[in-house]
């Protein structure tokens, strides 16, 4: 996949002549870097149950309180949480170190999910469930993006070029992939343990994976980025200061809608024709779609400008939306659903390659962060929505709230993109520099 830092020739159709032939970096090649599997190995098991905890939380609450409603509301509060605490987690895993956020949260957050689970089997009030559900959410560890920083850390380590940015963009591939991997195999799993023992085991199992897999992931300090240490007298900048990043978080709000409709929708639709258990298959089907499209998008060298990609695969994405209301039974409704999945991971990539290229070292791994907290914030409104609309319209009305959500992402990115593209000569940095007197990467401009 192409990722060159340069201007963007859509923007300024003179800078370049005539590009040359993209670069191409395989999987194969990205898997023998140097130490990478000594984080990715204890990074997927942290990150698995990142899908089980929603789908735990809204088969457990539908259980012990009878009301998709309430289940809904819940995991909505949960993401939330997470949406708005995971950047600031992010922002304190860039000045202090990876592990040192990383262990207090994976902690907090089992702990916080044994409450939930011993108020929810106690049948206390739905307003016990929502502030139990903010610990659960805000403790979630934001391991996605830490991964991804460790990537760039790796591979800008010597500077900027053509061949790190296209080792960054094959990295955000694969890192994409192993996020929709995870949704595919999160919701079975959980699903899976619910059906075989209850809906509280799947639970307990989430919070046991996230603490063990978080704790193993945290001990691999070698591959973390370095620490920012601010000069002194200077205030760092936000993350959420570039407008571009802005654009995108307000973009992947609409695909966390999509995933937050989908998720309750598919469960109730499933339950209403006497397939309860199917719920986290059709789900997962879904998101294995959007492997998929990862896979395949992780290996092409793309000529066309990332900005462009994301637009086009954004625009899919609603179109495969419009017609899951239409489904008339589970088999329609999971092919439905498979291809609406191709639109999500080229979405997602493009997303993070863009984000990688509009901020410094110092508030990368926030960055990250805010895109997938703008994901769970997303995942979490439409959760709600879709719920209130089960409880009162029935369960096909759940799926209005993806096309919706992702018509009005569309709007967004179809009227601002030009936000996506740095300015020519206006790559700043915050100030700061790395631990152990490094100065810091500029950050730059992605075509593709």
């Amino acid at each position: 996949m192409t990722a060159r830092r340069t201007v963007d020739t859509a923007a300024h159709p003179a800078a370049t002549p005539a590009a040359p032939a993209p670069a191409r970096v395989g999987y194969g090649e990205l898997l023998r870097t140097p130490g990478a599997w000594t984080f990715l190995s204890p990074a997927l098991v942290a990150r698995l149950p990142y899908a089980m905890l929603s789908m735990g939380i809204l088969l457990l609450v539908t259980q012990t309180h009878g009301s998709y409603g309430t289940a809904g509301t819940v995991t909505a509060v949960a993401a939330v949480a997470q949406a708005l605490i995971g950047p600031q987690t992010g922002r304190l895993a860039d000045r202090y170190g990876q592990a040192s956020v990383l262990v207090p949260t994976v902690l907090v957050h089992a702990v916080s999910v044994g409450v939930l689970i011993a108020l929810a089997l106690g049948h206390a009030p739905a307003w016990s469930l929502f502030l139990a559900a903010v610990p659960a959410g805000a403790s979630v560890p934001q391991v996605g993006a830490m991964v991804r920083a460790r990537w760039v850390a790796r591979f800008t380590a010597d500077g900027a070029s053509d061949a790190s940015a296209a080792r960054v963009s094959t990295a955000f591939a694969f890192e994409s992939v192993t996020d929709e991997f995870t949704f595919v195999i999160g919701p079975i799993l959980a699903s899976g343990i619910a059906a075989l023992a209850n809906p509280a085991t799947a639970l307990v199992a989430e919070a046991a994976l996230t603490l063990v897999g978080g704790l193993a992931f945290a001990a691999q300090r070698g591959t973390a980025p370095a620490r920012i240490v601010p000069q002194p007298g200077t205030r760092r900048a936000s993350a959420l200061a570039s407008p571009g990043v802005r654009l995108l978080a307000g973009t992947f709000l609409g695909v966390g809608a999509v995933f937050g409709g989908m998720q309750v929708s598919v469960n109730a639709f499933a339950d209403s024709v006497g397939q309860h258990d199917a719920g986290g298959t059709v789900y997962g089907i879904f998101a294995g779609g959007s492997m998929l499209a990862g896979v395949l998008y992780g290996v092409i060298a793309w000529r066309r400008p990332v900005q462009q990609r994301m637009l086009f695969s954004y625009a899919l994405l609603v179109l495969g939306c419009s017609v899951l209301w239409a489904m008339p039974n589970l088999v329609a409704l999971t092919v439905a659903g498979l291809v609406c999945g191709l639109a999500i991971a080229p979405t997602l990539i493009s997303g993070y390659t863009l984000v990688e290229t509009l901020v410094a070292d110092g508030a990368k791994t926030e960055a990250f962060t805010w895109l997938t907290g703008a994901i769970g914030l997303g995942l979490a409104v439409g959760s709600m929505a879709a719920g209130r609309l089960i409880d009162g319209h029935g369960p096909s009305t759940g799926f209005l709230v993806p096309v919706v959500g992702a018509g009005l992402g569309l709007v967004v990115l179809a009227s601002l993109r030009h936000l996506l593209v740095a300015p020519r000569g206006e790559e700043t940095a915050a100030a700061g520099t790395a631990e152990g007197g490094r100065p810091m990467q500029l950050a730059g401009v992605a075509e593709g």
